[in-house]
């Protein structure tokens, strides 16, 4: 530092400083967006062609009748579990795809609903008790 500067002359350099960066990355931002907005096209500009190009069709669910997996020797389908899963009661439902989909605790499950460990751990354990009855009624006998 010099000498002869006070702290309110180090004060206003710095402030210009800081000014000028913030001025210097709103124009490179500005820049960088005006780019992008020239590269990019709305859906609606699109040509029939061009739109066949960008999606992807999920056969996930086609032959349906193959797919699903064998269980106790029943034929168990994504349909069939769905299903299942529906004819739970809602907080029933959200109790099991709480503690399988998102790998909370009971514990946790309980704090976010607002209701007992206890509570939870019977809607779980009763859940499984209506999902293996309606497994059991609906499922197809698999044949070897």
């Amino acid at each position: 530092m010099e000498p002869a500067r006070t702290q309110w002359q180090v004060r206003c350099a710095f402030n210009g400083f800081c000014k000028r960066v913030l001025k210097n990355e709103a124009i490179n931002t500005y820049k960088q967006r005006q780019q992008r907005q020239s590269k990019e096209m709305t859906f609606s500009d699109l040509t029939p062609q061009e739109e066949n190009q960008i999606f992807t069709l999920d056969k996930h669910y086609e032959g349906e009748i193959t797919q699903g997996f064998q269980v106790a020797g029943k034929r168990i389908t994504p349909k069939l579990l769905a299903e299942a899963m529906h004819t739970l009661p809602d907080e029933k439902r959200n109790t099991v795809l709480l503690y399988y989909f998102f790998n909370m605790s009971d514990v946790e499950i309980g704090q976010l609903l607002d209701i007992p460990r206890s509570t939870v751990q019977y809607r779980r354990t009763s859940s499984f008790e209506l999902l293996k009855r309606f497994l059991e009624d609906r499922a197809d006998e698999w044949d070897d």
